[in-house]
């Protein structure tokens, strides 16, 4: 006759098997989806974190979830604790049985990681609790101290992250020096250059300093004054929404090396925000994103720049994050310099604005596809360019491009926050002339705001004359008129032209309680009625050194090509330069 013992171990033995099926079909989902199937080896990822196992143990209920490895046992249970080593069977039914006597089972042993467990002793007990629903084992645990800790998430390719963090940690002392700081990445091969980004800074900062730098002193002004400004822009822009599932540490590189990128390819300084936006923009793969790239992509190829639509009033400054400790709009400056005398006039003007702003000065010569100029004149315009930018005390560099010269510049102004032309050639009043215009085509699509320089102007201002209409590009006139004005205590005057009712000063009322709300309540104000080019030219005509500063073309294309506009008739007669707004 089977004693009721028996019938208890075969129930037991039948549970094991079942366990095994389980542990079969986890094994294989596991590695379908790249993931480690067994348990974790305790002393290769206590030897990659340096860890120091403390002398004393403490009893306690312990999470079963958090079991993520073993001492010895590497490949007899699966992750969630599943038998599957075939010959544990009896063992395995054993413990099975003792569970539910009433003396129980003994607690475990373990090493604690983090939050984190390693099985030291008591393999089986815990695989029975975990088969039997428990969520909590009794456990003896022994905890282990580590620079970075470990999460019962973690997989293999974790570890090794947080190996690499580890020795990161250990060479650089940051979490000891910098309490708090988390430089947390996603990809392998992260820390070895951040490491060579502290040891280039250190060389720098020694050069700047004229003394030797100890290397943890480096350590620390590399995080205050390169990483963390990075992070603080990150944060602004909001960008990791951008990129689920990676980090600040992540995108500091990233943007760092698109910026060293975008520096190498067009030749000028690249300030963060303008990586880290460009970056965001181009890279993101978020759904919505993706999207809009494609549609842009297809409307860029399909229809023909003349028709193309002209940046939305305000956009480019939408797209401007203001650093605290520069709060310059204009931080580069475009210049297109085809090299006649009227282009190095309009390079004073530019040089001018850079000197007020502490811009960077980007000269840009653009080559057509059907010339070849001599190398020598080349060298010649990149000497003279750089004699000027000297002379003033600005930095700056030139670059030469080939391709249609309103295209290259309208994709090179992307990049800047302000474009200068010299003008030779206003926009003509017929209609038909007016769509082939080169001028006219970058005053509607230039994505920055237009420095139009005549010839025979002059290449400074010292008073500001802002035409108001009340469009919405009007209104990014009055910003930057307002923005010039208190910053530079330039002296402001605003016309405004009245075209309907007499004696109606909407415009004047709106544009004065914008100045005044800005702390401008001396700017002079002329109401008139009228033409408004006649207007505007009418009152800038004796004033010797005035900058006009208005918006750019209003109202549908249909519109501004069969009627004309403001703009166009202003820069047909006017010899001052005129900032042109969006």
């Amino acid at each position: 006759m089977v004693s009721p013992s028996s019938f208890r171990h075969n129930d037991a033995l039948s549970d094991f098997y079942d366990a095994r099926r389980k542990a079969t079909f986890e094994a294989v989902l596991a590695r379908i989806r790249g993931k480690s199937p067994t348990l974790l080896p305790y002393d290769e990822i206590r030897s990659k974190l340096g860890g120091i196992e403390q002398a004393h143990r403490e009893l306690q209920e312990i999470p079963l979830d958090a079991i993520i490895g073993t001492v010895s046992r590497y490949n007899d249970f699966t992750r969630s604790l599943l038998p599957m080593n075939p010959s544990d069977g009896n063992r395995w039914a054993n413990v099975r049985v003792a569970a539910e006597t009433l003396e129980g089972l003994p607690p475990i042993e373990v090493y604690q990681v983090g939050d984190a467990y390693f099985i030291l002793d008591g393999h089986h007990r815990a695989s029975v609790a975990r088969e039997l629903g428990a969520t909590h084992i009794q456990a003896y645990v022994r905890k282990v101290q580590t620079r970075v800790p470990l999460t019962p998430e973690d997989q293999i390719e974790d570890i090794i992250l947080k190996a690499e963090y580890t020795e990161f940690l250990k060479q650089t002392r940051l979490d000891e020096l910098r309490p708090g700081a988390n430089l947390v990445v996603t990809a392998p091969g992260v820390y070895e250059k951040l490491l060579e980004h502290i040891s280039v800074h250190r060389y720098f900062q020694g050069i700047d300093e004229n003394r030797p730098v100890p290397y943890e002193e480096a350590v620390v002004h590399w995080y205050d004054t390169v990483y963390q400004p990075v992070v603080k822009i990150i944060r602004s822009l909001n960008i990791l929404r951008y990129f689920p599932g990676r980090t600040e540490t992540d995108l500091y590189l990233w943007i760092t090396e698109h910026r060293a990128y975008l520096e190498s390819e067009l030749g000028w300084k690249i300030n963060l925000i303008t990586a880290a936006q460009d970056l965001s923009d181009r890279f993101s793969p978020k759904m919505k994103r993706l999207i809009r790239r494609i549609v842009r992509h297809l409307v860029d190829l399909l229809t023909p720049d003349e028709l193309e639509p002209s940046i939305p009033p305000g956009e480019w400054r939408k797209q401007r994050v203001t650093d605290p400790k520069n709060p310059s709009l204009f931080n580069t400056i475009l210049i297109a310099l085809p090299g006649d005398e009227a282009s190095w006039r309009a390079m004073e003007m530019a040089l001018f604005v850079a000197s007020l702003e502490k811009s960077f000065l980007g000269g840009l010569h653009v080559v057509s596809v059907r010339q070849s100029p001599p190398h020598d004149q080349i060298h010649k315009l990149k000497e003279k360019f750089q004699q000027l930018c000297e002379e003033k005390n600005i930095e700056g560099n030139l670059t030469i491009e080939t391709g249609e010269v309103s295209r290259v510049i309208l994709d090179r102004a992307h990049w800047a926050d302000l474009l200068v032309l010299r003008l030779l050639f206003p926009p003509p009043l017929k209609v038909f002339s007016r769509l082939r215009s080169g001028i006219r085509q970058l005053i509607r699509l230039s994505p920055v705001p237009l420095l139009v320089f005549p010839a025979g102007g002059i290449p400074e201002f010292s008073e500001i004359v802002l035409a108001y209409g009340g469009g919405p590009r009007a209104d990014e006139a009055l910003f930057l008129a307002t923005y010039f004005s208190s910053k530079h205590q330039i002296p402001l005057q605003v016309i405004t032209v009245d075209r309907g009712r007499p004696g109606d000063n909407t415009l004047e009322a709106k544009a004065r309680g914008y100045l005044e709300s800005h702390n401008i309540p001396s700017a002079r104000f002329v109401h008139q009625r009228g033409n408004p080019a006649r207007v505007i030219l009418d009152f800038t005509r004796y004033k010797s050194n005035a900058l006009i500063v208005m918006g750019g073309y209003e109202g549908n294309l249909i519109r501004e090509l069969l009627f004309g506009s403001t703009v166009d008739r202003v820069l047909w007669s006017t010899k001052h330069p005129v900032l042109i707004c969006h």
